[in-house]
């Protein structure tokens, strides 16, 4: 979501302004006068003082009429902090321009937007046309399983299934299968993501057959291969895994989706 200083300034102003109301309300009902301190060996005595008259003691029986005295004062210094925060706000709304850059390219007429290219857009647009981009996937043998994702995407097993659909559930923008132009070779990573931290695509590659010795052998090519190109493990590759005996571990996946895939 774009950040708009105006209206998050507008909102601050209003809740600063209501709470000077309330603020004002409240020491209005608290009684006249203030609390003195005075310390001797240690200790905290209380003193009532009102104007044009002597400070009076206050002892123990006196506890309600300390603690309103001491939340007026308290009030009374909240009360200069929010006045001194809304003049500020006030005067920075005054130099704060009216467009965002933001907006700025929605301002265009159709003519120029055909031909300009809009910056700094938010990270929802930014992800939606990073989705939205068309890419043809790998096909998929005839007669191979039917496995189905929540977005009603066609995949190769439940495994990626439950990747799919939790990368989902998180909100990470992902493709499945996209092609990726690696030198002379062309491959399609399981899952390209987008992280928006960083606005970098990163890949994760499901190795689902780890009791094969050939599908293994075939994944340590494709990690060099990543790594050639300059695509890391832990850096912009990650892995899950899963053998006949050993399912895909879920815990594992959503640690990468809170630690690497934001």
């Amino acid at each position: 979501m774009a950040i708009n200083i105006r209206r998050d300034l507008i909102t601050r102003s209003e809740l600063l302004a209501k709470s000077i109301d309330d603020i004002e309300k409240k020491i209005k009902l608290l009684p006249e006068g203030r609390i003195n301190v005075r310390r001797q060996n240690n200790k905290a005595y209380y003193y009532l003082y009102v104007i044009d008259s002597n400070d009076k003691y206050l002892g123990p029986d006196d506890r309600e009429l300390i603690e309103k005295l001491i939340q007026k004062d308290y009030l009374k210094k909240v009360l200069k902090d929010v006045k001194r925060e809304l003049a500020a706000i006030e005067e920075m709304q005054k130099l704060y321009p009216e467009t965002l850059v933001e907006d700025l390219f929605d301002r265009l007429p159709e003519s120029h937007k055909k031909y300009a290219h809009p910056i700094n857009i938010c990270d929802d647009d930014f992800a939606a046309k990073w989705m939205e981009t068309p890419y043809v996937r790998k096909s998929f043998k005839k007669g191979s399983p039917e496995f189905y994702t929540l977005k009603g995407e066609k995949v190769r097993s439940k495994s990626e299934v439950i990747i799919a659909d939790r990368l989902y559930a998180n909100g990470i923008p992902y493709r499945y299968e996209c092609p990726l132009k690696m030198g002379k070779k062309i491959i399609h990573p399981d899952y390209s993501i987008l992280r928006m931290s960083d606005r970098k695509t990163v890949y994760l590659e499901h190795c689902g057959k780890i009791g094969d010795p050939q599908y293994t052998e075939d994944m340590l090519t494709r990690i060099k291969d990543y790594n050639d190109v300059g695509i890391v493990l832990g850096d912009r590759l990650f892995l899950t895994f899963e053998s006949d005996k050993t399912p895909l571990d879920v815990s594992l996946l959503d640690s990468l989706i809170k630690t690497h895939f934001r």
